[in-house]
């Protein structure tokens, strides 16, 4: 009895264990489609589930792009009941009649299920008519090496879609960019309305002969209202394949005889702002260049360099430099500031540019030219203009023949002479008063310590000026302290600076530097600010004054 009560029960056990495997089943969306096309295979358990479906059987003859899983649960007449489908879509690898191997689950199977693949159609695998495809453009197909490919992909579709993949543009010797954002409108064609997505790339080839742009897929979810299971409401699998793209790039043309490689749709090269027509020594003049090209990125164009011009010094910033785009094409730029400080009255010639490159749209070499810029310079403020040479009225007055005036020149000669003697020994005197009273004053002060400008003060100068005008503050306070230290080699900082000078307004300008320098404050016009208070030069203390107003007491005083 008790052997039969154990058979039983085991019998019970196989058969609660083949109902259970009974209840797992698999289906595809549908059971034929093209080379290319994905199909979504359903596998669904019922019950409670605690392992995962193997897959590992179908990569022999599929890609597997993605799997999604969901669960139900419900409650009918009191009796709950559980489901677990998992959705995988499947990319055939070859055509042919293909079969679905059997889903493992634990301990329980699906049958084999058979897919017909056919091959690609000869015309382009999708066109207008078709629930989705692709088009793709390119131009020029028969571009230079580094010139600008446009590069436009258009996405129809007639249905709403849940998601979707569009692959990138990708080639061996091609470098791909993006532009701008996606458009989006909607298309009639063939009598049937699309949503369109409309995407642009920049294609630029890096070496010439043959590159072909391989064919881009999209592959996506779709709403389908006849199958309100499918996915559990979302979606049927759908693909599209573009087609391929071939670019005959050609190397650079033998007329080209310029330097760096430049295809370009246009270039522009132009001054940034008004220069003046005049100013004075030791002014500062800021020329900003623009360099800009259609189609090329700013790391293809070229470094905008100036010489000095003859009688001025030059200081050059650093390039601006950046690549936009308007949704079509690429635009390289360069932007670079020169300041120029002349250094003697006269006409300052700022030199030109000029920039070879070749026009893409006419297929012809280009040269663009800055042209040089002429300004008058006058004689630093508060320099007298040199008058010019007087010559003596008799020597230009008409003489007799043979008629020397040796007794009107002589007392004239003799007269200058001894003027001149007399001036001199009373700037002598003047000289000898002074430097008593100074020795009265101050007895205990060495001698020669009055200071004078000394030689690198006015390249100092120059340096200071030109950081000022290129806005350049943490340049334009080294040189500003370089500039002191040529005048007075004691001068260490800044701050020793501001306490060895006697005008507010410098002060106040050291004191603005000090602030945008290390407390955040705003730079506006400060440049400006530095040049206007120290054009003329320091409005320096007396040295014993100077000395005196260090807020530090001295290290050895005296005793």
């Amino acid at each position: 009895m008790i052997r039969s009560a154990t058979f039983l029960a085991c019998l019970l056990v196989l058969v609660a264990g083949h109902a259970r495997a009974a209840e797992v089943r698999a289906w595809l969306d549908r059971d034929s489609l093209e080379v290319g096309e994905t199909v979504t295979l359903n596998v669904e358990a019922k019950g409670t589930v605690t392992v995962q479906p193997d897959f590992t059987a179908l990569r022999q003859d599929f890609d597997l792009l993605g799997t999604q899983s969901s669960q139900q649960i419900g409650i009918v007449n009191g009796q709950r009941s559980s489901s677990t489908l998992w959705a995988i879509a499947l990319q055939p690898r070859r055509s042919g009649r293909l079969t679905i191997a059997p889903i493992a689950l634990g301990d329980a199977k699906t049958q084999p299920i058979e897919l017909d693949v056919r091959a690609a159609s000869a015309r382009s695998q999708q066109q207008p008519g078709d629930d989705v495809f692709l088009e793709v453009a390119a131009a020029p197909l028969d571009p230079y090496v580094q010139q600008q490919v446009r590069y436009t992909v258009k996405l129809y579709y007639a249905f709403d879609l849940t998601n979707g993949n569009l692959a990138e543009p990708s080639a061996d010797g091609l470098a791909v960019q993006r532009l701008g954002q996606d458009k989006t409108y909607f298309a009639t064609l063939g009598g049937r309305r699309y949503h369109v997505v409309e995407r642009h790339y920049a294609l630029t080839p890096e070496r010439s002969g043959e590159i072909t742009v391989s064919a881009l897929a999209f592959r996506g979810s779709a709403l389908d209202a006849s199958d309100p299971t499918g996915f559990f409401s979302r979606g049927r699998s759908v693909a599209a394949r573009s087609e391929d793209i071939r670019l005959d790039v050609r190397a650079q043309p033998p007329a080209w005889t310029g330097g760096a490689w430049l295809p370009a749709a246009s270039l522009l090269l132009k001054d940034e702002g008004e220069l003046p027509t005049e100013l004075h020594v030791g002014d500062p003049v800021t020329r900003t260049i623009r360099l800009q090209a259609q189609g090329l990125a700013f790391e293809q164009l070229p470094e905008l360099e100036l010489k000095a011009p003859e009688g001025a010094d030059i200081y050059p910033d650093k390039a601006d430099t950046r690549t936009r785009d308007d949704g079509e094409w690429l635009y390289g730029e360069r932007v670079r500031k020169f300041a120029f400080v002349p250094q003697r009255p006269g006409t300052l010639v700022l030199p030109g540019m000029r920039v070879q490159w070749w026009d893409t749209a006419n297929d012809r070499m280009q040269t663009t030219e800055l042209p040089a810029q002429e300004i008058r310079v006058l004689p630093a403020l508060g320099t007298p203009a040199a008058a010019p040479d007087a010559k003596p009225a008799a020597a230009d007055a008409p003489r007799s023949e043979g008629h020397v005036p040796i007794a009107e020149s002589a007392p004239e000669f003799d007269w200058r002479m001894l003027a001149a003697v007399g001036f001199g020994l009373w700037l002598l005197t003047l000289a000898a008063w002074a430097l008593h009273a100074r020795r009265q004053r101050h007895p205990d002060e060495p001698r020669g310590e009055t200071p004078a400008p000394r030689a690198g003060s006015s390249a100092q100068r120059a340096a200071f000026l030109g950081a000022c005008a290129l806005g350049d503050l943490a340049g334009g306070e080294r040189a500003l302290v370089a500039w002191a230290r040529a005048e007075r080699p004691e001068i260490r900082n800044a701050g020793a600076l501001a306490a060895a000078i006697d005008d507010p307004a410098q002060r106040d300008a050291i004191a603005a530097l000090q602030r945008v320098r290390y407390a955040s404050a705003p730079a506006q016009g400060l440049g400006s600010q530095l040049a206007d208070a120290f054009r003329a030069g320091f409005a320096w203390k007396p040295p014993a004054t100077a000395m005196r107003a260090s807020p530090l007491p001295e290290l050895y005083p005296p005793g």
